[in-house]
């Protein structure tokens, strides 16, 4: 995991209920499980990638609570670093699309996976 994300990417993250634009670049869902009420042909995702989300424990633990943002960050960025194939993944789609779209399906659109992750990436560029 030594190459992260080129300086000229662009890294978004999107509920999955909000409509696919043609700048979001490579879709990526970062969940586990697929979005109530989505339908697949909807959701237009290049990628689903089950398993860059958080682990079962950390997201029952994490609930989505304000107030564990910071000991979910942490925890989450522990398991990111042992995801190096996950990871790849996502960086041979930046190499390709130089935009990423990391798509979530929580109703919480400031404390969910995908903005941890997108902060994991970011920081790897700096």
């Amino acid at each position: 995991m030594k190459e992260y994300l080129s300086k000229n990417s662009m890294i978004k993250i999107k509920q999955a209920h909000e409509k696919p634009e043609k700048d979001d670049g490579a879709r990526i869902l970062v969940d586990r499980v697929w979005p109530r009420g989505l339908l697949k042909g909807d959701a237009a995702v290049d990628l689903w990638l089950k398993e860059i989300a958080p682990s079962l424990r950390l997201r029952k633990w994490f609930s989505h609570d304000p107030r564990k943002w910071t000991g979910f960050r942490e925890k989450y960025f522990e398991e990111l670093a042992l995801r190096g194939k996950e990871i790849g993944k996502i960086l041979r789609r930046e190499k390709g699309n130089r935009t990423i779209t990391l798509i979530y399906g929580a109703n919480e659109k400031r404390f969910n996976q995908a903005a941890a992750l997108k902060e994991f990436l970011e920081e790897k560029v700096r």
